[in-house]
């Protein structure tokens, strides 16, 4: 998941990516994206095989109505409209409950859960 979050604004541009983000794989390793609506969902679902050319591991894509991170905010951790921001203290905090994690690519969405997670915890 890493590799296609690194790559999604190269490849689909910042429009696009202000109204799509990548959410997660399924277990058939379809990546669903979430949409701002489903007018988006429908227009990026006839443009998925160009889109997933652009993409690394060239998964199948399915575009559905979702939570957006608000680009621009977050150096690490992406935050889902409408949720307390993350701050540095829960990034930081999270990332020490990670840090045992041998995978890289597992340790840092565990990371990124954890400090999603805390940012919404209430006082």
């Amino acid at each position: 998941m890493g590799a296609v979050l690194e790559a999604w604004v190269e490849a689909v541009g910042s429009e696009i990516a202000q109204n799509a983000w990548p959410a997660r794989f399924q277990r058939d390793g379809t990546l669903i994206v979430h949409t701002r609506d489903a007018i988006w969902g429908f227009e990026l679902g006839q443009r998925a095989a160009e889109i997933t050319d652009r993409l690394p591991a060239k998964p199948a894509l399915k575009f559905v109505p979702g939570p957006l991170p608000e680009l621009g905010n977050e150096p690490t951790t992406a935050t889902p409209r409408g949720s307390p921001p993350v701050t540095l203290e829960h990034e930081e905090r999270a990332a020490r409950w990670a840090a045992e994690i041998e995978d890289e690519e597992l340790r840092n969405a565990v990371a990124r859960a954890a400090a999603l997670s805390l940012a919404r915890r209430p006082g």
